[in-house]
Order: structure tokens, then sequence, then C-alpha cells
């Protein structure tokens, strides 16, 4: 298989998504790493753990500093980006499940929302 053409196939389906759609993905992306942290933990696979942590963190980083700032429920946003990152920085260092649990849950109900809203917009069409 072509690797360059797969490689020019990714960047052309990033680059014509929309809006909804790119934050559906990091959001996806997100769940999927604290997933895989969630199961690291289990095993006791601290590398695979730390990383996937610390991958999490990263995201939600990025969701933090491409918000809109001129929508009110922006600040809202900010709010609990922070309060994800400082929850990851609890799990990362105390391994605890229980909070991990947590925030993979209400990214979950993040996750969910935006998709509603996203399927809102589109039928609105």
């Amino acid at each position: 298989m072509d690797m360059r053409g797969f490689q020019q196939y990714k960047e052309q389906s990033v680059n014509t998504m929309t809006q909804s759609e790119l934050l559906l993905l990091l959001y996806d992306e997100l769940f999927k790493r604290l997933t895989q942290a969630e199961l690291a933990l289990g095993k006791e696979n601290w590398p695979l753990f730390d990383a996937s942590v610390q991958r999490a963190i990263e995201i939600i980083d990025y969701l933090d500093a491409t918000l809109d700032k001129n929508y009110p429920i922006s600040k809202n946003l900010a709010q609990l980006y922070e309060y994800f990152t400082y929850e990851l920085g609890r799990v990362k260092i105390g391994r605890r499940s229980d909070l991990l649990g947590q925030v993979k849950s209400m990214v979950n109900e993040l996750r969910d929302a935006f998709r509603q809203a996203a399927k809102s917009g589109e039928s609105g069409k």
C-alpha cells in the first residue's frame, strides 16, 4: 500500500470536515484515550497509562485553546476543561480509577451533547 497516498487522503479528509465533525473527532479521540488509560490502569501498564492520560490532557488543552470566546458558553466550557485537566492530573499522580471514570463519564456526556447539537444543526438546514 502506498503510504503517501493514504497520508494525502487523511489530510484531505480532515481539511474538508466541518467544524462540528472536527470537534466530534477530537471528543472521540479524547474518549478513546481515557478508555485506553482505564484499561492500562487495570493491567498496571504504567507507561501506557501515563501516555494515555497525558494525551488526553493535550487534547483538552487544544480544545480549550481553540474555544471561540465570542459565545457565552465558552466560559463554561473553559471552566470544565480546566476541571478535566485538574482531575486528570490527580488521576495521573494517584492512579485513581474513580476519578478517571468520573472524567470519562463527563466527557462522554459532553460528546453526546455536541453530537446531538450537530445533528440538530444539520436537520435545521
